[in-house]
C-alpha cells in the first residue's frame, strides 16, 4: 500500500489541529504540526515581532517534508498548518481538506486564543477573502481539495467527513461557503474588512 498524504489547512482557529489530532488517531497515522516542526528542527529565518509569529524557511521545510514522508513507517501522514499548501510537493499529496469558518464565529475563537489588534483582523480578512483556499487552489488539482465548513460542528463531525471522502463515499468540493456575501448580506461586511 502506498503512502497516502492528507494535509489540513486553513486560517488560524478553524480547527486543524484539534481534527489533525483526532484523524491521526482514527487513521494510525504519523502527524506533522509544520509550526512545530520549524520550531524543533530549526527551519525559521526569523520572527515578526508584530504579528508575534515565526517566519518559516519554506525551502527547507519542503526539503524537510519530502524526508519525512519518504522515511516514514506508517501508511497514513496528516499535515497541519496554514502554510502547508506552500511546503508539501504536490506530487506527494493526496487530499488537502480546506478548514473554513463562519467569520462571526471565527472572531470569537480568536478573541479567545488572544488573537487582537491587526493580527485578528488579517486573519480574518484572510478567512473572509479565501487565501488559503486560493493558495491551494494555486498548487494543487481541484479534484485533491475538499473545503469543509467547520462552522458550528464538531471536531468529530469534521473528522467523520473527511474519513468518508477518504473512503469514497463522499465527493470533494470547493466554492461551498461565500463569507464575503454573507457579511455584505448581513450588514457585517465594514465591521470585518477593516485591513
Amino acid at each position: 500500500m502506498s503512502k497516502r498524504v492528507i494535509l489540513l489547512v486553513g486560517t488560524p482557529c478553524v480547527g486543524k489541529t484539534s481534527v489533525a489530532h483526532l484523524l491521526t488517531s482514527k487513521l494510525g497515522a504519523l502527524y506533522v504540526n509544520l509550526t512545530d516542526l520549524a520550531l524543533h528542527e530549526n527551519l525559521v529565518l526569523g520572527r515578526d515581532e508584530e504579528r508575534n509569529s515565526i517566519i518559516v524557511d519554506e525551502n527547507r521545510m519542503r526539503c524537510e517534508m519530502r524526508k519525512i514522508i519518504q522515511d516514514c513507517s506508517e501508511n497514513d501522514i496528516v499535515i497541519d498548518g496554514h502554510y502547508a499548501a506552500g511546503v508539501v510537493h504536490k506530487e506527494l499529496v493526496d487530499h488537502v481538506f480546506v478548514l473554513r469558518r463562519d467569520p462571526v464565529e471565527l472572531r470569537k475563537f480568536m478573541e479567545h486564543c488572544g488573537f487582537s489588534g491587526r493580527k485578528l483582523w488579517e486573519n480574518l480578512a484572510s478567512e473572509i477573502l479565501d487565501v488559503c483556499l486560493c493558495d491551494t487552489l494555486n498548487v494543487y488539482e481541484e479534484e485533491k481539495i475538499c473545503e469543509l465548513d467547520t462552522s458550528s460542528r464538531s471536531v468529530k463531525e469534521i473528522v467523520y467527513a473527511i474519513l468518508e471522502v477518504l473512503n469514497g463515499s463522499k465527493q470533494c468540493h470547493v466554492g461551498i461557503v461565500d463569507w464575503l456575501g454573507k457579511l455584505e448580506s448581513e450588514g457585517l461586511l465594514e465591521k470585518f474588512l477593516r485591513i
